[in-house]
């Protein structure tokens, strides 16, 4: 039985809240259980330097996680100068993961950020910033094209991540903390509406892994993205 009393294949309960910060062209408020992450996408109407001049633009997104967001304090890494490893690492995947999606020559040259924060942690806070950073992508796009900086929308698909891991022998589908902190096997996956492959990130932790679990986790993560997707849709609607 998992700590949570859900089946193996049961998701913590998901919600995604658009239009929820005043100033930012689109955002989106997601929940996957008592993770909470704020994702606001801002425009600027230029290009990074670096592709300045070559007729395209560019997605990308930054994380951080507020102090309280869990259960001591974090210290802000302003104070300590620089980003994390681990906070530079999630950001760069939430970045992969919605350019995979993206055409990046028809945004023209501009940039789209995606900031997300989270405001509570209980597991999972990657895949739920990437799923809601979609979202708020998607309503910065149709802004855009709203007011005639786009013709066409560029945004190809939908992407969307959850984790999986292997508990007690048995893969299990979205991890909370009380799992992710004991998993033997810790999994993330990422991929598109189409149901194709984004990112795979899965670590043996407490023990090794087999290639039968990897497929048990596999299709756990393809069931899952596919209810997230369809979350999506019903928000955009």
């Amino acid at each position: 039985m998992r700590p949570s009393k859900r089946a193996i294949d049961e998701m913590r309960q998901v919600t995604l809240e658009r239009a929820v910060a005043r100033y930012a062209e689109g955002s989106c408020l997601v929940k996957f259980g008592e993770t909470h992450v704020l994702c606001t996408a801002s425009l600027e109407d230029k290009p990074p330097m670096w592709l300045r001049g070559q007729g395209r633009g560019w997605v990308t997104a930054e994380y951080s996680m507020l102090p309280r967001a869990t259960a001591t304090r974090t210290r802000r890494e302003v104070t300590a100068g620089k980003p994390s490893g681990r906070t530079q690492e999630i950001q760069r995947l939430i970045g992969r993961s919605l350019r995979a999606v993206v055409d990046l020559q028809a945004l023209g040259e501009r940039q789209i950020t995606i900031d997300c924060d989270v405001l509570q942690a209980d597991g999972g806070t990657r895949t739920a910033a990437i799923t809601g950073a979609w979202v708020a992508l998607y309503d910065c796009l149709k802004w855009m094209r709203s007011r005639s900086i786009i013709k066409d929308m560029p945004i190809r698909d939908h992407v969307a991540a959850v984790s999986c891991g292997v508990t007690l022998g048995q893969a299990v589908l979205d991890l909370d903390y009380a799992e992710d902190s004991t998993a033997e096997t810790d999994a993330n996956f990422v991929m598109t509406g189409t149901g194709g492959l984004v990112e795979i990130q899965a670590t043996a932790e407490a023990a090794i892994f087999t290639e039968e679990q990897l497929a048990g986790m596999m299709g756990l993560a393809k069931s899952g993205i596919a209810r997230l997707v369809d979350l999506q849709k019903a928000a955009i609607a």
